[in-house]
């Protein structure tokens, strides 16, 4: 194990007994032809330990809240923009291992990789050391952002269509025009179609992020309009 790693694991305050899941951890399926060799299994698991132990801190926490307000904390808490704050107190970006073309994306692209990421680390932390290990991690980590009280981010495919019914448009249509690349690492190219605006394409890894993509592009050329 490399010096970095070992920052790394002092950083998580846990020194890990099986390393390999944590090298795993940091793999992104854009750096290797076999979905099994990255993180991606990792990532689901750890999304359901975040969302297991943020559940919980609620529940104890804030005892006098209702459900919806419970909702509403924890949307904001298990979001990609929180996971991505939390990565970058870690500096998780100098550790993660990516494909060229990845290296560049956009800052919004970023965010989301270092979530993926942060989420992977929070299943080697938990199959490693079990859920006390990963529980008091995540509770250090997310105590500021819990003080906070950070709103759950709109997503941009809801705002898209907040937008659109605003102006009596009717829903947005989302179509695919484009899938390219390899089985294992695809991109889709989407159009967004609302009656009688001009056609906006997003793209994204998947189907639903393509349609996120297409929405934000969507609404960002509308700010752009208004300026």
């Amino acid at each position: 194990m490399n010096k970095s790693l070992e920052q790394l694991e002092d950083a998580l305050g846990h020194q890990f007994n099986n390393r390999d899941l944590l090298q795993l951890a940091l793999v992104h399926s854009s750096a290797t032809e076999h979905s099994l060799q990255s993180n991606e299994r990792l990532e689901f698991l750890g999304d359901r330990v975040l969302g297991l132990v943020i559940s919980e801190h609620l529940y104890q926490r804030f005892d006098r809240e209702n459900e919806g307000q419970l909702a509403r904390r924890y949307a904001g808490l298990t979001s990609r923009d929180a996971l991505a704050h939390v990565a970058g107190t870690l500096k998780l970006d100098a550790y993660v291992s990516t494909s060229a073309q990845d290296k560049e994306t956009s800052a919004r692209g970023r965010a989301s990789l270092l979530a993926d990421a942060l989420e992977s680390v929070l299943g080697a932390l938990f199959l490693d050391g079990g859920l006390d290990v990963a529980g008091k991690f995540i509770r250090a980590h997310w105590e500021a952002l819990i003080d906070a009280d950070i709103q759950p981010p709109k997503d941009s495919k809801t705002a898209l269509q907040e937008w659109s019914q605003a102006r009596e448009l009717g829903l947005p249509v989302y179509n695919v025009i484009e899938q390219s690349g390899p089985a294992h690492q695809p991109q889709f190219k989407i159009e967004v179609v609302i009656s009688g605006e001009e056609t906006v394409t997003g793209t994204g890894s998947s189907r639903r992020s393509g349609e996120r993509d297409a929405a934000e592009q969507f609404l960002n050329k509308k700010k752009s309009e208004q300026k």
